[in-house]
């Protein structure tokens, strides 16, 4: 960011004219920004040849390199921007122990993470989950510190964000942050999971045609949620997931404290011998992004859902006396939203015939057993399904198993 406010200049990308304008902050710097101007609005402020000195360019790239960094590749213009700091040697203890904070005895990790994100921005790297249903714990701290440090190409995105077609706001960042991020629908899970390894990618801006662009944008989020912020599956290994507790001296300036050492932290960074190797697709070996919050998570996200089919079906051969329960998978997927579980039939058919090792009926008719609403039974007789058929002595032992 720069601290002067220039009248501006002027480019052309492709056929379309931007001017480069500074946008004042409250902080009191300036952002740079391109802005769409028109060739008639130019004339009327400079001379007629003036436009014959505009540089000129075929379009945009996205190059990021924070340490060679280059404005123009070819006959090209790099969108991805520099970042605003000159490393610089010094002490940087504050931000050492803030990291400390963050990523406990994973310290050295967290190092690692930063550091490939300043050397070498193109490394697929975990997703990383910040969770703790404490408050003034630094999570957000931490996300704003990565937003002064890698500045324009850092952006932050909402849950809805996630639902949205249109994604070329951030498709070309480095790094995008969720802060409260409540992310427990499957197809959201899904798509950052696959984003995290994608290596390309559909960009899309309201009212222009998709294109397909190089991707390497990280992910981190945070929330409140310890339990179910977003679907984790057993043997997942994308989710860097830690828990983060109070900070024991609340410090109002935390952030601008740490804004004064990034040149010093970015020395650190430039000279700093990695700790790990890569040893995964996401650098790290999994083994070691396996962290008691991820298991809660996991735990959860598996257990929740068995645990309550376990409770619905004991249940209902209990009040209605029944040597074998049947029923099929929509049943019981309509029980649990009434119960506000959040699954899918895919979920449920995954637990009946690999956990439970149960296999569906040919369709048949059966008399369907089902809590509604209010939590009456209804019956429904001569309904047609493939179903599964479970004893309570079956449900006994897989309910000591859960």
């Amino acid at each position: 960011m720069k601290k002067e406010n220039d009248s501006g200049c002027y480019i052309r990308v492709g056929t379309t004219l931007y001017k480069i304008v500074r946008r004042p902050l409250i902080s009191g710097d300036f952002i740079e920004e391109r802005q769409i101007w028109n060739y008639e609005t130019l004339r009327q402020d400079h001379s007629k040849d003036f436009i014959s000195q505009i540089e000129k360019y075929d379009g945009f790239c996205s190059v990021p390199d924070h340490i060679h960094y280059r404005r123009t590749i070819g006959t090209f213009l790099n969108r991805y921007d520099p970042v605003n700091y000159q490393p610089t040697a010094g002490d940087c203890q504050l931000t050492l122990k803030f990291f400390r904070h963050i990523f406990g005895e994973q310290l050295e990790m967290g190092l690692d993470y930063i550091q490939l994100l300043y050397l070498k921005p193109l490394i697929k790297l975990p997703i990383i989950l910040l969770v703790s249903v404490e408050r003034n714990t630094g999570k957000t701290t931490f996300l704003n510190y990565l937003k002064a440090i890698f500045a324009g190409n850092m952006t932050f995105n909402t849950n809805e964000d996630f639902h949205s077609q249109f994604n070329s706001d951030w498709a070309h960042k480095l790094l995008v942050g969720v802060d409260e991020a409540l992310l427990d629908r499957r197809e959201d899970s899904e798509r950052i999971k696959n984003l995290s390894t994608a290596l390309s990618y559909k960009a899309e801006a309201k009212g222009k045609d998709r294109y397909e662009i190089d991707f390497f944008t990280k992910f981190i989020l945070c929330s409140n949620n310890e339990h179910c912020p977003i679907i984790i599956e057993p043997g997942e290994t994308r989710y860097w997931v830690r828990k983060i507790h109070t900070i024991a001296e609340k410090d109002v300036k935390m952030l601008s404290k740490l804004k004064k050492e990034i040149p010093q932290f970015l020395y650190l960074l430039l000279n700093r011998e990695l700790s790990s190797r890569q040893e995964s697709r996401m650098w790290f070996r999994h083994d070691l992004l396996v962290t008691d919050a991820l298991r809660k998570i996991i735990t959860y996200n598996r257990g929740k859902v068995e645990i309550e089919m376990c409770h619905l079906i004991s249940e209902l051969i209990q009040i209605k006396e029944l040597e074998e329960y049947k029923f099929s998978v929509n049943d019981m997927l309509g029980m649990l939203k009434r119960l506000s579980i959040q699954t899918e039939a895919n979920q449920i058919r995954k637990i009946l015939q690999e956990k439970w090792k149960l296999s569906p009926k040919p369709p048949t008719y059966y008399t369907a057993y089902l809590f509604g609403f209010n939590g009456e039974i209804q019956t429904i007789p001569d309904r047609v399904a493939r179903v599964y058929c479970v004893t309570q002595r079956q449900l006994d032992e897989i309910m000591s198993a859960c």
